[in-house]
């Protein structure tokens, strides 16, 4: 089995990319080598917060890796939260840093009243290997429910429904379904064609 190194000590994102890779290679995260460092992402793209992270432990550790960065683009609010997905909520003062509830309901209290609530999910995923960059993009159309709905999944999961889902929300359907058509499944797949080459 080959070995992939990914440069994330996020639990939710680990275990998701494991499941989209099945037994094909066994995912590493920083933990697994003692890289528990709050890696520098404050790039405004979604593509220089990858290649930073990735870079980073590349210089640090010496291993080839791959590094992820994604974000909700909602049509209303001029593709926000975007780069700052993660710590949406309380950078509008809703709870800590990081959290699902508080990024959740920061998002649907914006969008009250609102009628357009199109948006879409887009990863980005650095590779560097042998010394190359690479960079691999995945998305999912669809919209921001009014509530959330499902216990599946993590952080925006239970109020964003792709298109593919006919109304159902991401933390609606097992795993499986939601890796089959979601924006980071979509990147890895790109990025495993492109190791298989």
């Amino acid at each position: 089995m080959k070995t992939l190194i990914m440069a994330t000590n996020n639990a939710h994102k680990l275990q998701e990319v494991r499941e989209i890779l099945g037994n094909e290679y066994e995912v590493k995260g920083l933990r697994d080598f003692d890289c528990n460092e709050d890696i520098p992402e404050d790039s405004d793209t979604l593509e220089g917060n990858a290649l930073q992270k990735a870079r980073y432990v590349h210089e640090h550790y010496g291993v080839d890796c791959f590094a992820d960065d994604t974000g909700l683009e909602v049509e209303a609010l001029d593709g926000a939260p975007g780069v700052f997905t993660a710590r949406f909520g309380s950078m509008n003062g809703y709870g800590e840093s990081h959290s699902a509830d508080a990024n959740n309901t920061c998002l649907l209290d914006k969008l009250k009243g609102e009628t357009n609530r199109r948006a879409r999910f887009r990863t980005v995923i650095a590779l560097i290997r042998e010394g190359q960059e690479h960079l691999f993009e995945g998305f999912v159309e669809g919209e921001i429910l009014q509530q959330p709905c499902g216990a599946q999944g993590f952080g925006y999961d239970p109020i964003f429904a792709p298109k593919e889902l006919g109304g159902l929300a991401f933390a609606e359907v097992a795993a499986e379904q939601k890796n089959a058509i979601s924006h980071r499944g979509r990147a890895i797949a790109k990025l495993v064609e492109f190791l298989k080459k």
